[in-house]
């Protein structure tokens, strides 16, 4: 069976790599580049609809908005590509806007953003899978009518590609990431050459359609509430331009200077895609209502659309009106936009097994987040990831629209915290910066900072006070319970660190005990017992007994009877027992040990089984587990299992310890390698002997 999973293990993830090999997972700029910008380069495929969507609320004439939105959208876009390139000259250590926050605005800071940005990170999962499904269920009848299980097999997959490492999976994702960049620029400038070179007229599927108005009459107010609400949707083109600057470690040398190169690229090419885009929506056309609505809102000829109304998405509907209806092209450009916003997700899985470790190290989080799989990728944090972007998927039935109200809160709080502590950074290095020219690149920067905090700022006031009550109140929950939730598991850390202390002035542990104590447990004497008699006396304890607890009266007698007849020099004492217990009478006598003598120690030693099935488990050792549980919490008293191995554990003596330290990473033939190493060294020292 172990070689049976452990060859499972091997096929699905790879062969396992020494630490000295991470060097080999370092990312070039043309793999970094698809890797970390999956995510806010697929935001074109749902950012833009997103816009027109909210604005139909109000009726079509409200699309004449939409290019100011639009604009809006891109103005904070290049703000924020252009702090955070700042943010990695300054910080390239992959703690990202968490050690930005913590090194400059305190712990506070820094674990509120660390919250933000793990909360965004498990829905940047969820939306981008739940969006392909949409996509492909366009097309696949039994993918719309199961789309929560289909999206959590989809995750199930990509944590797979993921565990393999992070160069592997940037690898087996830059064509489809790089084909999706090409369709989509080559779709925005095929559109821009017929509309305004040649000019054809672009005319989309829904081009005649009509919108009924949800909300008619609007106020003043109103009217500039839904189009803040459609600038805070547009906003989720932004998500996913942080994960660089968490993914520094990540690049070759030089990390600082490919990663800023990287972030100017993915930024250029998102705005390109998202203008080129809407632009192009608007100059055809397109038509798209709230999904909840489509049906009864949107009138085709005059009539209701109906129940069996599929909307389109926006790029769907640009390509059709761009290459036309059925063409290769269009079906190319379609399947690459799903298989781009399966990939999507990809920025999460390399962003928060990162984020999860720097915490981790910071005793925020639990330790093994902090260690590196067979593939050397932070195999516990993809896992826990995947885990919680599934229940969301499930606990959300895969609903997009339900699932981007969750969106972008997150993020936008780790944008602002990240650009103020900027600020700070840089103000206090001017403080002692002599060197004219440096000072006036730091004034620079701060000046880029300032105005991104200002506007990212604005944009997170405005997505809370537009999208709270349609869902956003949950990362708001949500939040404080993860910083809560570290704040406990630091506290946790930091009194087991007090504890342990070596300097610890309450006493010094390293001082011999005045004596030893031991207690052999007996039950019947047998080769387990007798093993563990002679262990016990070789350790020339000061005072060495046997104990057997007298449940019933016949066999007791029995024992110490056999016990005289075969002259065990060991005394042996009963316990008794009138309620039949065991492990109470045990416990009880151990402590009238140690309250006669405080200062020494009782050793207590078990006779325990080793088997080799699973079901044997059950059949022994029970009372000795139980046993063992009560006495660890007892101060003075040292547990010392002693082994007798049965026949059964014979066929588990060639398996190699899956849980030793570095087993499970070592490859099968390096294992052997070393044993035979060893046994050499050990023959050549006996023929030396």
């Amino acid at each position: 069976m172990p070689k049976a999973t452990d060859l499972t293990k091997r096929l699905f993830i790879g062969r396992a790599l020494r630490s000295t090999q991470l060097h080999e997972q370092l990312l070039p700029k043309r793999i970094a580049l698809p890797v970390f910008a999956s995510d806010a380069l697929s935001s074109v495929a749902y950012a833009p609809q997103e816009i027109l969507v909210i604005l139909s609320l109000a009726g079509l004439s409200f699309y004449n908005f939409s290019p100011w939105v639009a604009a809006a959208v891109v103005v904070v876009m290049l703000t924020v590509v252009a702090s955070y390139r700042q943010n990695v000259h300054a910080y390239p250590s992959g703690g990202g806007d968490y050690e930005v926050a913590n090194v400059n605005l305190g712990r506070n800071a820094g674990l509120t953003v660390a919250s933000a940005l793990m909360v965004d990170y498990v829905l940047t999962v969820a939306v981008s899978v739940a969006n392909g499904v949409d996509y492909v269920g366009a097309t696949i009848p039994f993918v719309a009518e199961h789309k929560p299980l289909v999206a959590i097999a989809i995750v199930g997959v990509l944590t797979l590609v993921n565990l393999r490492g992070i160069r592997e999976s940037g690898v087996a994702f830059a064509v489809p990431v790089y084909a999706f960049m090409a369709a989509v620029l080559g779709l925005i400038v095929c559109g821009f050459f017929r509309l305004y070179v040649l000019g054809h007229e672009l005319r989309a599927p829904t081009a005649g359609y009509e919108i009924i108005a949800e909300q008619t009459n609007l106020t003043s107010f109103a009217a500039a509430f839904l189009v803040l609400r459609a600038f805070s949707s547009g906003c989720a083109a932004l998500t996913g331009v942080e994960a660089i600057s968490n993914g520094v470690p990540a690049f070759r040398k030089p990390r600082s200077k490919n990663a800023a190169k990287t972030l100017l690229m993915m930024g250029l090419i998102a705005v390109t895609m998202f203008s080129g885009i809407i632009t192009l929506g608007l100059a055809s056309g397109v038509k798209l209502a709230e999904p909840a609505y489509a049906a009864r809102d949107v009138l085709i000829d005059g009539h209701p659309a109906g129940v069996d109304y599929h909307q389109q998405p926006i790029i769907a509907q640009v390509a059709e009106a761009v290459f036309g209806s059925g063409s290769v092209l269009f079906y190319a450009v379609a399947a690459i936009t799903a298989l781009i916003l399966f990939l999507a997700a990809n920025t999460a899985y390399n962003g928060f097994p990162v984020l999860g470790s720097i915490l981790a190290q910071d005793r925020y989080l639990p330790r093994q987040l902090h260690t590196r799989g067979d593939r050397l990728a932070f195999s516990n944090g993809i896992v826990i990831l995947a885990a919680g972007a599934a229940l969301l998927v499930w606990g959300f039935q895969a609903d997009v629209s339900r699932l981007l109200n969750l969106y972008i809160v997150g993020v936008f709080v780790s944008f602002t915290l990240s650009q103020i502590g900027m600020v700070r950074h840089w103000t206090r290095h001017l403080r002692t910066e002599t060197d004219l020219g440096v000072r006036l690149r730091m004034q620079r920067s701060r000046v880029i900072n300032f105005f991104g905090g200002v506007m990212t700022g604005l944009v997170l006031l405005v997505v809370l006070v537009t999208k709270f009550t349609h869902g956003a109140w949950i990362v708001c929950v949500a939040m404080p319970l993860l910083f809560l939730m570290m704040k406990g598991i630091h506290r946790h850390y930091e009194n087991v660190s007090r504890e342990l202390s070596a300097d610890d002035p309450q006493g010094d542990e390293s001082m011999l005990p005045a004596r030893n104590h031991a207690v052999v447990l007996v039950s019947k004497i047998h080769k387990p017992t007798l093993r563990a008699l002679a262990y016990a006396r070789a350790t020339r304890p000061s005072t060495l007994e046997a104990v057997t607890v007298g449940v019933e009266g016949e066999e007791a007698r029995a024992l110490q009877e056999e016990w005289e007849r075969r002259g065990i020099p060991v005394p042996l004492k009963t316990l008794d027992s009138p309620y039949r217990e065991i492990t109470r009478p045990i416990l009880e006598y151990v402590k009238s040990l140690r309250r006669r003598s405080p200062r020494d120690v009782v050793s207590v030693y078990i006779p325990e089984y080793v088997v080799g099935r699973w079901w044997e488990h059950i059949l022994h050792n029970q009372s000795a587990l139980r046993l063992k549980g009560r006495l660890l919490f007892q101060p003075g008293v040292m547990v010392i299992s002693v082994p007798w191995q049965l026949h059964s554990s014979d066929r588990l003596k060639s398996r190699p310890e899956p849980f030793a330290p570095g087993a499970a990473r070592r490859p099968r033939h390096e294992t052997a390698r070393r044993e035979t190493a060893r046994h050499e060294t050990a023959r050549d020292g006996d023929g030396k002997a």
